[in-house]
């Protein structure tokens, strides 16, 4: 688990020449943290393939087996034995999550049914972060939440005797509170439904049909999803269950091999989930050369390979109602919209203000101390960019432990003309272990920093 004592690590990147190759990113994120959840909580063995082995999901597999779940890995499966439906153990000592935000989450809406303890401790970032949109539909249910600094980490939830089913419009679009909500209805009497105004990533709805939940999905008049499950019914392990590539983490070669001239990448079995493509609709309109090839299903999810090349880009509006389809992919946007011609415009980006770090106020900065022009609003972003680069870069990027925003400013530095620096490499283990590796094995040029 990362510590947040060890010393940091520097890490810059520079212009060395075409990204060239074919890669195949991490398992996806999302999908990894229902894979443990799901798999530890059906009755049987589920083999998972592909599963991402960052730090996050980890720590989810972890939780899971405090809980009663058998998690071994053999070869580069992990073999998932669960413990059954409404059948979860108390855990002996408190969870610890690190920087796992959809891991915690999730795991809160899961145990929040059940009539025992869970203490739940993550690192600092984490421990900043808002729990109170999971925490107040658990209330509902009859969930008693302790919690030392308002609904932050640390904190207890104890669940009541019998959960009550409830039905719940989720204020904001957020796949975690959806979800979290769903899981707890696993373990309720009757039927809990939630109402989603704005479609989110819909990994959790299908993974549950997969693992047998009894659940409908309609869409009423207004265009809002309603998802009804029915609580307590038998999950039942799946036999072998495939992760797709992250689409998160193709985000950064897809985007080094836009702006680094000359390049030419292939990037294989990337999850294309219509939820999940808001990054690649948006990369496409600016006049990206991305070529979607081999298209085909894995583990239930839609799957293609991209062929992307260095491309001219001109800058867009990506209007707000795009934003839960790419919300962690708008740092690797912005860093494309500083080589795009003119004005790229991000609007409906609040739920940035609350991801591992500010995150939008992070790629501002980081936008300001590498010479790239742009405006920060309450929930928007926009950036002028420069097609050649020259002029940009030189700056150090203060990364807040976030992990996407210290990917993004090193593919800044893999495009411009003076190499860029961020002030902490150490948390990109907890999306994309192999990304320093997969970078520099493309063509890319990452080099140890000084201390500031």
């Amino acid at each position: 688990m990362q510590s947040d004592h060890q010393a940091p690590r520097p890490l810059a990147a520079r212009l060395a020449g075409a990204l060239n190759g074919r890669v195949r990113v991490p398992g996806d994120k999302s999908i990894s943290h229902r894979a443990f959840l799901f798999g530890g909580l059906a009755a049987g063995t589920t083999r998972v393939h592909g599963l991402l082995e960052g730090e996050d999901v980890l720590a989810t597999g972890r939780a899971m087996a405090a809980m009663g779940a058998r998690i071994e890995k053999r070869d580069d499966v992990y073999i998932v034995d669960g413990v059954g439906n409404g059948a979860l153990l108390e855990p002996e000592g408190v969870i610890d999550f690190g920087n796992a935000g959809t891991g915690v989450r999730l795991t809160m809406g899961l145990v929040g049914a059940y009539d025992f303890a869970a203490t739940f401790v993550g690192d600092a970032s984490l421990s900043r972060r808002p729990m109170g949109r999971v925490l107040d539909p658990l209330r509902l249910i009859g969930t008693q939440v302790v919690a030392r600094s308002g609904d932050r980490l640390p904190l207890s939830i104890h669940g009541p005797r019998v959960a009550a089913p409830i039905s719940y419009r989720v204020p904001m679009a957020s796949a975690q509170v959806k979800s979290a909500v769903l899981l707890a209805g696993l373990n309720a009497p009757g039927v809990t439904t939630v109402i989603e105004p704005v479609a989110t990533r819909d990994h959790t709805e299908k993974m549950l049909q997969g693992f047998g939940a009894a659940l409908s999905v309609e869409t009423d008049a207004d265009g809002a999803r309603h998802i009804a499950l029915e609580g307590q019914g038998p999950l039942k392990a799946v036999a072998e269950l495939t992760v797709p590539g992250d689409p998160s983490s193709a985000a950064f070669p897809i985007v080094a091999a836009l702006i680094v001239p000359g390049s030419d990448l292939v990037i294989e079995n990337v999850l294309m989930n219509p939820t999940r493509t808001g990054l690649i609709e948006t990369l496409l309109e600016m006049g990206a050369a991305i070529e979607i090839t081999n298209r085909r299903q894995a583990g239930g999810e839609d799957v293609a390979d991209l062929h992307v090349r260095h491309s001219e880009l001109k800058g867009v509006t990506v209007p707000a109602e795009r934003a839960p389809s790419m919300i962690d992919e708008y740092p690797a946007l912005a860093i494309a919209a500083a080589f795009a011609e003119g004005k790229t415009l991000m609007q409906g980006l609040d739920e940035l203000r609350v991801k591992e770090s500010d995150r939008l106020a992070a790629v501002a900065r980081g936008l300001e101390a590498n010479g790239i022009p742009h405006v920060e609003g309450a929930d928007s972003l926009s950036v002028t960019g420069t097609p050649d680069g020259k002029g940009l870069g030189g700056g150090r990027v203060v990364t807040h432990l976030d992990h996407r925003i210290a990917m993004s400013f090193l593919v800044l530095g893999m495009a411009c003309g003076k190499p860029v620096t961020i002030d902490d490499a150490r948390m990109i283990a907890t999306s994309f272990p192999e990304f320093e590796t997969m970078m520099t094995g493309l063509g890319a040029t990452l080099e140890p920093a000084a201390l500031a």
